[in-house]
């Protein structure tokens, strides 16, 4: 790429690019410097100079609204170099064996699925089909209460209790454990007896 200056050369009436050349005078050299020297690449520099001027141009009349037009020239120049370097980063794949081992393993909470299912089958009924109905087919508290002729409140009440004797029985039967941020760390998995 030649080091040749971008001069705009414009004899347009438009006051919008009028606004933009002058403002391009003024700061050229200066934009110039800084990507030459935080991109460590002359070409690529110019490059994105001449990317961050016809950013400038299409703005048109918008950029002569600008209350510090070298800031926001500045902006786009710092946001043109970015992106650059970010498409540019080299990356290297995973090794074979590193991507079957991240996906193989399971959260904790997924582990759960078998207790979960164990302990269902030992809730009461009315807990079991709520839990089932809303938590696990996704259906809402609004529709299980038409469903089963409940008032709403009853309805969200009886999850409540529900979820919470669901938990209490995944802690004492399943040994579920928690981290310090109340997430599922752990537990002893059990199966269908």
């Amino acid at each position: 790429m030649s080091t040749r200056k971008i001069t705009p050369t414009l004899s347009l009436n438009n006051t919008g690019f009028d606004c933009v050349s002058r403002a391009w005078r003024a700061h050229e050299k200066e934009l110039r410097a800084f990507l030459i020297h935080r991109a460590d690449d002359r070409d690529m520099a110019e490059d994105l100079l001449q990317e961050v001027f016809l950013k400038s141009m299409r703005q048109g009349l918008r950029f002569c609204e600008l209350t510090n037009p070298r800031a926001w020239l500045f902006e786009v120049a710092r946001n043109a170099l970015i992106d650059s370097v970010s498409l540019n980063k080299p990356f290297e794949e995973l090794p074979e064996h590193l991507e079957a081992e991240l996906g193989s393993e399971r959260a904790p909470i997924d582990e759960l699925d078998i207790c979960i299912e164990r302990i269902l089958s030992e809730l009461a009924a009315e807990d079991r089909s709520i839990i089932q109905s809303c938590d696990l087919q996704g259906k809402t508290v609004r529709s299980y209460a038409q469903d089963y002729r409940l008032t709403l409140a009853a309805a969200k009440s009886r999850i409540l209790r529900a979820r919470k004797r669901l938990r209490d029985s995944l802690v004492e039967r399943c040994q579920v454990g928690f981290d310090e941020t109340g997430r599922v760390c752990c537990h002893v998995p059990r199966t269908l007896s």
